[in-house]
């Protein structure tokens, strides 16, 4: 899992530094159209370079996803990691008009803030495989706490050019590794579901993404970039809470 996700990793290395950069010379509309050629690279090569793969029979234990849901360890877990993303987004999507706007920094430095980020993550991604290892939801867990905190001392030390990099790269360290944990969940939790159980996490996910981006930008809005992080440290501490008690209800359904 944390090879497969490093690519990812690796991508965030280059595109949000690249996009950033690109934003501020040709405009964003000039970067969005970059990506069309990558996406078309993107479709060739895996057109080309991906096996094809039969389709399997049907197991008896497969099944819907309105029967995932039925299990109270999925029901919880998918809360938490809905929650995770959400509290998560709320603050990083606006990380650039924080560092323009607080930090004070210029576009150079924000590119060179979001390659810090990426470094960080994929460097947190090939790593967070050893650390799962020796305490699996704990460091579930303990990712979201560890990111509440970031959020909060953003706010306390947003104006610190150092200090706000040393953050920001924390943030990206342990944020971007987390999907190899719940990628690693979802095989652990649903052996002969995970392709269903996949699909309902993604969904959620994309679901969750869009929702804190939504209510950081109203927050940012309206009450400052110091409510858009408090709001993103809340949802972080309930989705470690919630995740808390996926891995209780995990251990008396193994027990």
């Amino acid at each position: 899992m944390a090879i497969f996700n490093s690519g990812n990793a690796l991508a965030t290395v280059v595109a949000a530094p690249l996009g950033s950069y690109l934003g501020a010379v040709i405009g964003w509309r000039g970067a969005f159209l970059c990506l069309v050629p990558v996406a078309l690279l993107a479709f060739a090569w895996q057109w080309l370079s991906l096996p094809s793969m039969p389709a399997e029979p049907r197991s008896v234990a497969s099944g819907s996803i309105v029967t995932l849901l039925r299990n109270r360890v999925v029901k919880l877990g998918m809360l938490g990691v809905g929650l995770f993303f959400m509290g998560q987004f709320t603050l990083f999507t606006y990380v650039r008009p924080f560092l323009e706007n607080v930090t004070q920094v210029q576009a150079p430095m924000v590119t060179l803030v979001l390659l810090v980020i990426g470094i960080a993550g994929f460097v947190g991604t090939l790593g967070i495989a050893a650390v799962l290892k020796r305490g699996f939801y704990a460091t579930l867990i303990a990712i979201p706490l560890l990111m509440a905190v970031t959020a909060l001392a953003l706010i306390a030390l947003g104006s610190a050019v150092a200090a706000t990099i040393a953050l920001l790269g924390f943030w990206g360290l342990i944020s971007t590794a987390a999907p190899v944990g719940w990628w690693s969940w979802i095989s652990r939790t649903l052996p002969q579901n995970a392709e269903a159980g996949g699909g309902l996490m993604v969904a959620v996910i994309q679901l969750s993404i869009a929702l804190g981006s939504t209510v950081g930008g109203l927050l940012l809005d309206h009450g400052g970039y110091q409510s858009t992080f408090i709001a993103s440290a809340v949802l972080l501490l309930i989705a470690a809470l919630l995740i808390f008690h996926t891995s209780r209800s995990d251990n008396g359904q193994g027990a």
